[in-house]
């Protein structure tokens, strides 16, 4: 059975009343829930979220900033997270045990997440003891599991995001001599080689075949990169950068570091989702940009500049399919159960799972 599926129906198909509801019904139903729930409610949503989803939230920013403000946020009672299942975990574990997190739509996971189980990272983790030793350090992208998170803390690591990345890993080379990162390679690499560490100086770790690929004396490898990727970013093409420079050579691209080392490498800025938002705020009026990153993000940005000339670096890329799961229907069907006293997709990791994912997450906090 397919895993979304399996999810739904653990947690209850969408009733059909809310799928034939208007527009305008859905939304009605929204305003008065929140009117209603006042303070005791908290609606987070990530910029990738659909415009239709957005307009709701109570505050809008990445992965982390959502839960911090989560964990800021002590008169909530119902947190419910717009985003996916690893983004309402990581509020779970930041948030009180009185406080509840949900997620609207249960299906709502994230492909990289998922491409880092516990049980594939822990017989990583005993062959590479074999290899290196007591030498390695493991962070993880906050984009990871909370069992990924608390194997983290549990070894003496930490998360990072891709504004901190650079800090993150600049940190952990004081602490051991490698690192395991997981689970975006492209993340890891881009950062490592900001840092100096040159590209044949980072090995991958393919949990699939459950080996490392690397040609050359492995004493050398300073960095072991996890064999995962995000679906959207690494959509993004050396391509799609030759065909903007050849069309339009005064246009600026702007990509995510979760892109590929090759289109990183060939564009002019490369930054955090808040980092290419701050710099188009700042751009010329009149500028132009090609930004590659998820595509309900673009198109809101493309809304908010009309004096600018702003495109999709990859003009086909389809907007992120697990995020797009939260939508006006789930949302309004999550609030009305948490109204009438019958809330479903809570979401709540295991206690001995968020106390070790906590030292991950305080590790990098504390920085």
């Amino acid at each position: 059975m397919n895993i979304f599926k399996a999810l739904e129906e653990k947690a209850g198909m969408l009733p059909e009343k809310y799928r034939q509801m208007t527009t305008c019904k859905l939304e009605d139903i929204v305003q008065r829930v929140k009117t209603k729930l006042g303070s005791k409610l908290f609606l987070p949503g990530h910029h990738y979220q659909k415009d239709e989803v957005i307009q709701f939230a109570d505050a809008t920013g990445d992965s982390l900033k959502l839960a911090q403000l989560s964990e800021e946020n002590k008169e909530a009672e119902y947190i419910v997270f717009c985003g996916v299942h690893f983004m309402a975990e990581t509020a779970d574990i930041l948030t009180t045990p009185e406080q509840k997190v949900y997620l609207p739509d249960m299906r709502a996971g994230c492909s990289m997440a998922d491409m880092a189980d516990i049980h594939q990272t822990d017989r990583a983790w005993l062959k590479l003891a074999e290899l290196f030793g007591n030498t390695i350090l493991p962070l993880t992208y906050v984009n990871s599991t909370a069992a990924i998170k608390a194997f983290v803390g549990k070894n003496g690591g930490a998360t990072v995001t891709s504004s901190n990345a650079e800090e993150m890993l600049t940190w952990a080379f004081e602490q051991k001599q490698r690192i395991l990162f997981l689970p975006d390679q492209h993340l890891g690499r881009n950062t490592a080689f900001n840092l100096g560490v040159p590209l044949n100086e980072m090995a991958v770790w393919n949990p699939i075949l459950d080996r490392l690929e690397f040609e050359g004396d492995i004493e050398k490898v300073k960095v072991i990169l996890w064999k995962g990727h995000c679906s959207v970013h690494e959509n993004f093409t050396v391509e799609n950068i030759k065909e903007i420079r050849q069309s339009k050579p005064d246009m600026k691209i702007i990509v995510h570091p979760e892109c590929s080392r090759e289109v990183v490498e060939l564009s002019d800025l490369a930054g955090s989702t808040n980092y290419i938002i701050n710099e188009i705020n700042r751009s010329e009026q009149g500028s132009a940009w090609a930004i590659g990153t998820e595509m309900n993000l673009v198109n809101r940005i493309i809304k908010e500049h009309p004096d600018k000339e702003i495109v999709s670096l990859n003009p086909h890329m389809c907007p992120c399919m697990t995020m797009n799961r939260i939508d006006l229907p789930h949302l309004a069907w999550c609030l009305e159960a948490i109204e009438q006293g019958e809330p479903h997709n809570i979401i709540k990791v295991e206690s001995h799972i968020g106390a070790d994912a906590k030292l991950a997450l305080d590790r990098m906090l504390a920085r």
